[in-house]
């Protein structure tokens, strides 16, 4: 049995990788926003539930204190931002970097201690960072910094294995399935597999990447070849 700690475990891929975990017997904990929410979730997963914002990094620290011996740490908390350089929305664009860059790096330095030699770590990117879209201003910006920050913690925290995954379009999570089927059929056609990506892929490329002691400092995407279409 493993400890997991899933920092945006209440939805989406976070939530799917959770339930996984603690459906295998893993000892799980995951995050979010709302400790109401966080707690609910957990139950029904059957993992525990605990507070924490990742836009509030001088926060990370105390809602992490009772948090045991991590052996697997996945940081999948994102926030969809819609923000263009001509119209700049400055508080939205702090927001996301902080939850991004500064938030992941703070629940790691929260949690060094109880780190070990055989932990690993995945951080959540996406490929926005190589194809950004109208609005996509800050969202490839950071994405593309979870690259750098990835390979400053896997050198600063060797042995300890770093890496990330970077989903494309994942049709069947909340996001895009709130779309008209009109745009997930083109960006099928745009996909070599002829499919888009499901939670569930990413769930086991996340699983790979934890589990696999030679795979370090490796961003994995998850598109199914979109980038080619």
């Amino acid at each position: 049995m493993s400890s997991v700690l899933v920092v945006g475990g209440t939805s989406g891929i976070g939530h799917a990788f959770a339930r996984e975990r603690a459906g295998r017997g893993d000892d799980v904990v995951l995050t979010g926003r709302d400790a109401r929410r966080a707690g609910a979730v957990a139950e029904e997963a059957g993992a525990r539930g605990i507070a924490l914002d990742l836009a509030r990094p001088l926060e990370i620290a105390a809602a992490l204190a009772d948090v045991g011996r991590v052996d697997h740490l996945v940081i999948a908390g994102v926030s969809r931002d819609d923000n263009k350089v001509t119209e700049y929305d400055i508080d939205a664009a702090l927001r996301l970097v902080t939850l991004k860059l500064v938030g992941y790096t703070e629940v790691v330095h929260a949690l060094r201690g109880r780190l070990h030699d055989g932990s690993a770590i995945v951080l959540f990117g996406g490929q926005a960072k190589e194809r950004p879209y109208p609005g996509a201003t800050t969202v490839a910006t950071v994405n593309a910094g979870v690259r750098g920050l990835m390979n400053s913690l896997a050198v600063e925290l060797a042995p300890v294995r770093v890496n990330a995954v970077h989903p494309g379009v994942v049709g069947d999570s909340p996001y895009w399935q709130a779309k008209p089927e009109r745009v997930l059929a083109a960006l099928r056609t745009e996909t070599p597999t002829g499919r888009l990506a499901t939670m569930a892929d990413v769930v086991d490329a996340v699983d790979f990447l934890l589990r696999n002691g030679s795979v370090n400092a490796v961003e994995l995407a998850v598109d199914g070849g979109w980038l080619l279409g």
